[in-house]
This record gives C-alpha cells, structure tokens and sequence, in this order.
C-alpha cells in the first residue's frame, strides 16, 4: 500500500512539472503577427500648415454687397467656386441663360386648367344651337375657372347682345366671340419700364410664399442678358433665408446684392441698394420686399414707406409688380385690390400658373383692375418666367383637349 501512494504522488510531481515547462516556453516564443496586418505600419505623415504670410487673402466686395464669383484660377482644387451651393440643374454659374430658346408654350403648361373647360365647352359645341343650357354651362365653366361671378356677368351679358343683334347664332360663333371677348379684357401694355434717366427701381410686393424673390433672380437673370447692370436689395429683412436666396442669385446673374441686418429696415436697403447703384453705374435695380398679409393695416404702412425711400434721387419706381400664386384663385384678386390701392400697383406676376386649373384668374383681375398681366410662371426654370401673351392665353383656355 505504502509503495502504490509513492507511485501515485511521483506521477502527480512528474505532471505538473511538465505543465510548467510547456508555459513557460510558450511565454518566451515571439508571436507571429497575422498574415491579414502589416508587418510595418507606414509612418505617420502630416499636411504642413501654412506660415500666416502664406495665406491668401480673403476675396471681399465692396460694404454689403456680394463679391462676384471667383474664377477657375483663383479656386483651390476639390472646392467648389463661389455660388454653385445650391444653384439649380437648369442653369449654370455665369452662363447667360438662352431665354428665348427656352421659353415654353403656354399651352403646353395648361392642360389642367384646359381639361377643366373641355368638357363644358365640347358640350357648347357638340349641341351646334344657342339655348338656355348653353348659356348654363358657359357661366359655370367660367366661375369654376375661377373667371369670377362680376367678369363671367359682364362677359356673358356681351354675347347676349350679340346673340340678340344676329351677329352670333350657332355654338361655334358663340365660343370664338367669347374668345375675342376674352383677349379684349387681357389687352395691356406689357413692357417693363426703364427711367429714361436716373436709377430704375423696379419693386416686387405680395403676400407671403408667392414666389417674390425667385422672381426677382429670374428677371435679374433675364434682365442681365439683355444688356443691363442689375443690382438686387434684399429687401425683406424678416425671413433669414430670404437675403442668402437672393445672394445666390445674384452670383448666377452676375449681379450685385446690397443686405442689410436681419429684422432691419428695408427702407435703409432700398435706399443704400439705389445709392451702390448709381454710384457704380448700374441701371436696375430690383427691389424685394417681405411678404406680408394684404390686411395688416400697419405692414401695408410700411410697404408704403419703402416706396417712398425707393422714390428718393436718384431713384425712380418705374414698376410696381405684384406676384400672385394663381393657386390661390379669388383670394388673388383680393391681393390685387389690397396692394394696388396702397402702393399703386403697375403689373402683375403670375406664379405657378402651370400647376392650376383655375387660370380665369388672370382674366378677373384684368377685368376688375386694369392691372396688365406682364409676366407669367409656367414652370421651375428661369426661361419659364414669360412674358404674358393674351391671345397664346386664351386659345390655351378654350383649345378642345
């Protein structure tokens, strides 16, 4: 028994000490790194920083006006030149926009508001006889066109009388004298005005999200590739992102911005845009203001003091343009009876005529007014700010589908 317990406790001695042997070899053996690492790590490199007298000075425009796009030379490669942040696809920075190549139809652009007419109209039409359903479906064509309860009266009242005297007697004369009816009501002058001498102050007002200062960087667009030195005053000074908007536009145009402090007067940057103007020779300038409700007595005021700054020597408001969203039908003509009796309204622009069914309200604001409609928008493109053709309209309007 005494030499079985030897054994046993000989072979327990034996084995740990050759466990112990094993770990301490394994500790002393290098690890080998695996196959997937490098056996070196490249040495660590750092872009030297310039010395202050290598710095480039910074490019500046004159005291609140935006300094003209770099060119390829002056930009660093990787950078993008001053501008292209967010400009949109259809128009490079400091390429003059082809703008009569682009231009669109009008009837191409107003298929929901013709589609609306079609049906009464083709009705007109197939029933070949003048009756009282054709003069019921007529004036309800007109009103959901949102021509108006006042236009579509005095426009049916007319051909009543013609129908009366003899000289219309089938559907089909009936419509083309509505037609020529139609474009007598849209005669206007169209042209935007020039100070034979002086600063020309062309002045954009509306309510809010109308589209004022999108489009004062297409007419700015436009106006440049005509030939003239435009200068562009932020004038609303409420909507932070409004003087940046029109900024960019700006460099796309190869204009000038004149800014002034969020929440500041825009009557000081009227007056100050005039001014940088007349003193660097530049023929136009193009005022925007904040948009503002046509009810607010108090706004209205001021809307009418920058006016009157606007009017200073050696400035001259030439054109007052009301922008309308054609979206927003009768509350348009609202808009229009508002702002024309506060501040003398001597055009109108139609926004996003493109995207209404209701177009009959460019023919109730001409027929209410004798506001001209000068220009139109029938897409997101500079060369779809247009200038309006009332015949091109009206046959738009009242084409079959």
């Amino acid at each position: 028994m005494l030499i079985l317990t030897i054994v046993v406790v000989v072979v327990a001695l034996a084995t740990l000490a050759t466990t112990g042997f094993v770990v301490v070899t394994r500790r002393r053996l290098p690890r080998k790194p695996p196959e997937s690492l490098p056996k070196r790590l490249p040495a660590r490199t750092e872009t030297p920083r310039p010395r202050p007298d290598e710095i480039p000075p910074a490019r500046a425009g004159p005291v609140g006006t935006v300094a003209p796009p770099a060119t390829a030379e002056e930009v660093p490669a990787g950078v993008s030149p001053v501008g292209e942040v967010g400009v949109e696809p259809d128009v490079e920075v400091g390429v003059e926009p082809d703008v009569e190549a682009e231009r669109p139809r009008i009837r191409d652009r107003m298929a929901r508001a013709r589609t609306l007419l079609s049906g009464y109209l083709g009705s007109v039409r197939s029933r070949g006889k003048i009756d009282d359903s054709t003069w019921e479906e007529l004036e309800e064509a007109l009103i959901l066109a949102d021509v108006g309860v006042l236009a579509t009266t005095r426009l049916l009242d007319g051909l009543r009388l013609k129908v009366k005297a003899g000289e219309v007697t089938e559907a089909e004369s009936l419509i083309a004298a509505l037609r020529s009816d139609l474009v007598d009501v849209l005669a206007g002058d169209r042209e935007l005005r020039m100070a034979p001498e002086g600063t020309t102050v062309w002045l954009f007002v509306g309510v809010n999200g109308v589209g004022k200062t999108t489009t004062i960087g297409k007419v700015g667009l436009q106006e440049v590739s005509k030939g003239h030195r435009v200068v562009m005053a932020a004038g609303d000074t409420f909507r932070a992102a409004a003087a940046d908007q029109l900024e960019m536009w700006a460099q796309r145009a190869g204009a000038s911005a004149v800014r002034g402090n969020e929440g500041g007067d825009p009557g000081a940057v009227v007056f100050d845009a005039v001014q940088h103007a007349a003193a660097r020779g530049c023929d136009l300038v193009l005022a925007d203001t904040a948009g503002r409700l046509h009810t607010k007595t108090n706004l209205m005021e001021e809307l009418k003091k920058v006016r009157r700054v606007a009017e200073r020597p050696p400035g001259m408001v030439m054109e007052t343009l009301l922008v309308i969203d054609a979206t927003t039908g009768q509350n348009g003509l609202i808009q229009a009876r508002q702002f024309a009796s506060a501040v003398g309204v001597t055009g109108v622009v139609l926004t996003k005529l493109d995207g209404t069914a209701k177009g009959g309200i460019v023919v109730a604001i001409a027929d209410d007014l004798a506001i001209p409609i000068k220009l139109v928008g029938l897409g997101e493109g500079v060369g779809d700010l247009v200038e309006f053709d009332a015949a091109e309209f009206v046959d738009a309007l009242l084409a079959p589908q």
